[in-house]
């Protein structure tokens, strides 16, 4: 704990940099030991929230946070500088709209690589810009790109990704009736899985899209079924995940994102040539 207001005139014991470092967005935080110089100082002086932002982006530049890092709760990172939790939020808020940062819900804040929010916002322009084929190009990237992030989050796998994509599929089967909170699970388990590539452009490249995803799944949530068949290909994906066998991995993604396609057709007016579940898995 750095100490803000030392007591006697004595230099203070040096400080350790302590801060939490994530191989993955769904990952347990773990406080470890990054170096004797502090990530972290006590600020005193006005416009707390731009000295912080400053901070934070100081470290970021010299290497001492990296892309993954997550920040410390609101409340402990406002302890360990020495000011309000309000001038926290503020910092969060701005480093959040340079694309320094991320926050996922319930999950915490993480350092980015600083080129997802570059990529999102061009992404979003480019859908928007081409509003009527836009979906369709969606979905035509992600059955390129997702069922070989599948096979290859498959082969590095860890125990602690398949923690968290059963946790959204947990949270996906009790929300089946929520729009929001199934919504939400599911892009978690998107993230995860891609967290679990190990792949840091991966990350990236689904982050940057994180924001049409939501949108996509607003759209067909209330396709008839269409939470049901989602969550079979979700525990087809998890269980081949958990078998750590890429093949199964890459087949199960491609059959979410062709029953994902069809039952963007139908929002959209069109006919569907959906695909019921496979007939030997159930939801349970």
């Amino acid at each position: 704990m750095l100490a803000a207001h030392p007591k006697t005139a004595e230099a203070p014991p040096q400080a350790l940099d302590l801060r939490y470092s994530s191989q993955t967005i769904a990952s347990s935080p773990k406080l470890v030991r990054a170096g004797a110089i502090p990530v972290y100082k006590v600020v005193r002086t006005s416009r707390l929230y731009e000295q912080i932002v400053q901070q934070i982006e100081d470290s970021v530049l010299n290497g001492s946070l990296k892309p993954g890092d997550q920040l410390p709760a609101e409340r402990e990172l406002a302890q360990r500088l020495g000011v309000s939790r309000t001038a926290v939020r503020e910092a969060v808020k701005a480093l959040r709209e340079k694309g320094l940062v991320e926050a996922y819900s319930g999950r915490g804040t993480f350092i980015t690589d600083g080129t997802s929010q570059a990529a999102r916002q061009s992404f979003d322009l480019m859908v928007k810009i081409g509003q009527q084929d836009g979906s369709t190009h969606l979905a035509e990237l992600r059955l390129i790109l997702e069922p070989g992030i599948a096979a290859l989050a498959a082969a590095r796998v860890e125990e602690e990704d398949l923690a968290a994509m059963r946790e959204a599929v947990a949270v996906m089967e009790r929300s089946q009736k929520d729009p929001q909170a199934y919504i939400e699970a599911d892009l978690d388990f998107h993230l995860a899985l891609a967290e679990a590539a190990a792949n840091p452009l991966i990350l990236s490249l689904i982050d940057s899209i994180v924001g049409l995803l939501r949108e996509q799944r607003i759209k067909i949530f209330n396709v008839e079924g269409g939470p049901e068949r989602g969550q079979v290909h979700h525990k087809r994906i998890l269980e081949a995940m958990e078998r750590r066998d890429p093949e199964m991995a890459r087949g199960a993604m491609r059959a979410h994102l062709e029953q994902v396609r069809d039952d963007s057709q139908v929002s959209s007016g069109g006919k569907s040539s959906a695909k019921h579940a496979p007939a030997d898995l159930k939801v349970t």
